[in-house]
Protein backbone atom coordinates (compact mmCIF):
# COMPACT_ATOMS: atom_id res chain seq x y z
CA UNK A 1 0.00 0.00 0.00
CA UNK A 2 2.66 2.12 1.18
CA UNK A 3 4.18 2.47 -3.30
CA UNK A 4 0.13 3.80 -4.24
CA UNK A 5 0.58 6.71 -2.20
CA UNK A 6 3.68 8.12 -3.79
CA UNK A 7 2.44 7.17 -6.91
CA UNK A 8 -0.83 9.22 -6.41
CA UNK A 9 1.48 11.65 -5.36
CA UNK A 10 3.41 11.84 -8.58
CA UNK A 11 0.74 12.25 -10.84
CA UNK A 12 -0.71 15.21 -8.99
CA UNK A 13 2.60 16.67 -10.05
CA UNK A 14 2.14 16.00 -13.35
CA UNK A 15 -1.30 16.91 -13.79
CA UNK A 16 -0.45 20.58 -12.36
CA UNK A 17 3.19 20.24 -15.22
CA UNK A 18 0.39 19.59 -17.57
CA UNK A 19 -1.71 22.30 -16.91
CA UNK A 20 1.49 24.95 -16.35
CA UNK A 21 2.49 23.68 -20.35
CA UNK A 22 -0.86 24.28 -21.84
CA UNK A 23 -1.02 27.66 -20.22
CA UNK A 24 2.28 28.50 -21.54
CA UNK A 25 0.89 27.48 -24.99
CA UNK A 26 -1.97 29.93 -24.42
CA UNK A 27 0.33 32.44 -23.33
CA UNK A 28 2.82 32.22 -26.34
CA UNK A 29 0.02 32.35 -28.87
CA UNK A 30 -1.91 35.41 -27.90
CA UNK A 31 1.80 37.20 -27.41
CA UNK A 32 2.30 36.30 -31.14
CA UNK A 33 -0.84 37.56 -31.39
CA UNK A 34 -0.64 40.75 -30.23
CA UNK A 35 2.66 41.06 -31.76
CA UNK A 36 1.70 40.96 -35.53
CA UNK A 37 -1.72 42.97 -34.00
CA UNK A 38 0.80 45.88 -33.65
CA UNK A 39 3.39 45.24 -36.38
CA UNK A 40 0.66 45.78 -39.09
CA UNK A 41 -0.57 48.75 -37.50
CA UNK A 42 2.75 50.08 -38.01
CA UNK A 43 3.26 48.91 -41.55
CA UNK A 44 -0.05 50.73 -42.55
CA UNK A 45 1.00 54.10 -41.48
CA UNK A 46 1.75 56.06 -44.89
CA UNK A 47 5.16 58.39 -44.48
CA UNK A 48 2.96 61.32 -43.99
CA UNK A 49 1.48 59.71 -41.14
CA UNK A 50 4.85 59.35 -39.09
CA UNK A 51 6.11 62.82 -40.19
CA UNK A 52 2.52 64.56 -38.99
CA UNK A 53 3.28 62.22 -35.69
CA UNK A 54 6.96 63.50 -35.36
CA UNK A 55 6.02 67.33 -35.38
CA UNK A 56 3.08 66.55 -33.20
CA UNK A 57 5.29 65.18 -30.42
CA UNK A 58 8.36 67.79 -31.05
CA UNK A 59 10.76 66.03 -32.18
CA UNK A 60 11.22 68.27 -35.50
CA UNK A 61 10.43 71.67 -36.14
CA UNK A 62 8.18 73.61 -38.93
CA UNK A 63 10.81 73.86 -41.10
CA UNK A 64 11.72 70.30 -41.65
CA UNK A 65 8.76 69.29 -41.68
CA UNK A 66 7.34 71.81 -44.24
CA UNK A 67 11.10 70.46 -46.07
CA UNK A 68 10.09 67.13 -45.88
CA UNK A 69 6.02 66.84 -46.40
CA UNK A 70 7.51 69.01 -50.02
CA UNK A 71 10.12 65.96 -50.51
CA UNK A 72 6.87 63.26 -50.22
CA UNK A 73 4.98 65.26 -52.42
CA UNK A 74 1.92 66.60 -50.35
Amino acid sequence: MHGFEGMGFGMGWWWIIGLIFILAIIWLLIRSTNQNNSQSSIESKSALDILNERYARGEIDQEEYELKKRDLGS
